[in-house]
């Protein structure tokens, strides 16, 4: 149960690509690796999960409390042998001036030795000032090594390694040259899913050969064996084993749409869900369901595609029209209006949702949301729970066209959602909205979802025959 976190100094440095080779390394030396990944994120997870052959998980402040994080944290770490967290950002970046949410916060309160990645072009004597800034900033922090990336070759890692030896006592447990065939290729939203190339393990392999070459391995289990061992526990929001019941519920999966937490997917289980996967672009129609949920995604990737398969969306189309319970979210929710349009192109999409979608130069929403439910909102919850909800978003597109009289189940406290003022589209029973939720104890949308799925079917709404 050694581990440790992956951080920078600031965003950009390297690290999502170190952590990914040094899961990939770790896992190939028959070590249980356990990913973590600091922050909301679906797409480094994604890598992270890839690498290590086995899911990871998300340690979020805003959504999660302290006490959920630590339990997530050592069920997680209960049956594994290393826990790498990558963190998001730099090490004391966060929301507030006191940096409660930071990389630092997390590390202290796991108790968890930070391995810095430090982005060294441009740098030589002024590395040491950088590391001993950060060792002082925060005493109760402990960064126990650091890799240095980016190196430009041998005589500057040479320079470099003396620098921080005659001012640092800090440890170098590795240096890794600049190479153009490990990066991973990014765009309008960061990096490329794993989900939408074929060739991704290939390239986890590439990065895993690059990495381990030039990274000390063994210096880095020493650091993680040195960190104490979590307590285990379950997390706030689970409770007993996934029970895959009665209920049908397809969920889409393929290079357009794949963003899903894990533990929510396990939480729609426990509810008693058997989730069964469908492929938007070359499945012709749903599966046999009682529920639908379409996650997020990039359909603008994939929008001919999306576009050229007319009997998927009208086989969506349709189920939700006789009243299927379903779910979508960002991605999810843009494939279901009525167009897409990015840069000088335009799609049909499924037309369910009366509005158009258009993609912007800017992000429209972007970061943490909170949101309080209306009376609109269609799924069961308990009352006496509070109606606010954090979230999170991340989106270029906006939404253009939709009818001034349209249902909402939020209305957003911050962030941007669907205007500024609203997110959560109701239809008849969907509910689609650009915040992604997280299944956590202040928000059990998974175990909500179901029972409306339940609702919905033991009602005999007259649910499509597929």
């Amino acid at each position: 149960m050694a581990h440790l976190m992956i951080s920078a100094a600031h965003k950009s440095s390297g690290k999502t690509t170190v952590s990914i080779g040094l899961c990939a390394a770790f896992r190939r030396a028959s070590r249980v690796v356990q990913p973590f990944k600091k922050g909301p994120d679906y797409i480094d997870p994604l890598w992270l999960g890839l690498a290590a052959g086995r899911s990871c998980y998300n340690l979020d402040f805003f959504t999660m409390g302290s006490e959920e994080i630590t339990s997530q944290f050592a069920h997680r770490m209960a049956d594994a042998d290393l826990g790498i967290i990558e963190g998001n950002k730099g090490l004391y970046d966060g929301l507030d001036l006191h940096g409660s949410n930071s990389n630092a916060a997390l590390s202290a309160l796991l108790d968890v030795p930070v391995v810095l990645v430090l982005d060294t072009r441009g740098m030589t004597r002024g590395i040491a000032p950088l590391i001993l800034g950060y060792q002082a900033f925060d005493e109760k922090i402990h960064i126990a090594g650091v890799i240095l990336n980016s190196v430009g070759g041998s005589r500057h890692e040479s320079k470099l390694r003396n620098v921080i030896e005659h001012y640092t006592e800090v440890r170098v447990v590795g240096a890794v040259p600049r190479n153009d065939l490990i990066r991973i290729e990014e765009r309008h939203l960061g990096l490329m899913p794993s989900n939408e190339t074929q060739a991704a393990q290939q390239h986890i392999d590439r990065i895993a050969d690059h990495i381990s070459s030039h990274v000390d391995l063994d210096a880095l289990l020493e650091i993680a064996g040195a960190a104490p061992v979590p307590e285990a526990s379950k997390p706030a929001c689970y409770s007993g084993e996934e029970q895959p019941g009665p209920l049908r519920i397809a969920y889409a999966k393929d290079a357009a749409f794949g963003f899903y937490y894990p533990d929510d997917m396990e939480s729609l289980r426990r509810a008693g869900a058997r989730l069964v996967p469908f492929d938007t672009l070359n499945d012709k129609m749903l599966p046999e369901a009682d529920g639908l949920l379409i996650g997020g995604g990039f359909p603008e990737t994939a929008m001919d595609a999306l576009e050229e398969n007319r009997s998927m969306r009208a086989s969506v189309k349709a189920f939700i029209e006789a009243g299927g319970p379903a779910y979508a979210e960002c991605g999810g929710l843009m494939y279901l209006c009525r167009s897409l349009q990015w840069k000088d192109r335009q799609s049909d999409m499924v037309g369910v949702v009366p509005a158009d979608v258009k993609m912007h130069q800017k992000p429209r929403g972007r970061g943490y949301v909170r949101l309080c439910e209306t009376e609109d909102h269609p799924w069961p919850g308990d009352t006496s729970l509070s109606r606010q909800v954090k979230a999170h978003e991340f989106h270029y597109s906006g939404l253009e066209n939709l009818d001034a009289t349209q249902k909402f189940a939020y209305k957003v406290e911050r962030g941007f959602g669907i205007d500024g003022t609203n997110d959560g589209i109701v239809y008849k029973n969907l509910l689609a909205n650009y915040s992604h939720m997280r299944n956590v104890g202040s928000n059990h949308w998974a175990e909500r979802f179901v029972a409306h799925v339940r609702a919905c079917k033991n009602n005999t709404i007259g649910l499509p025959s597929l």
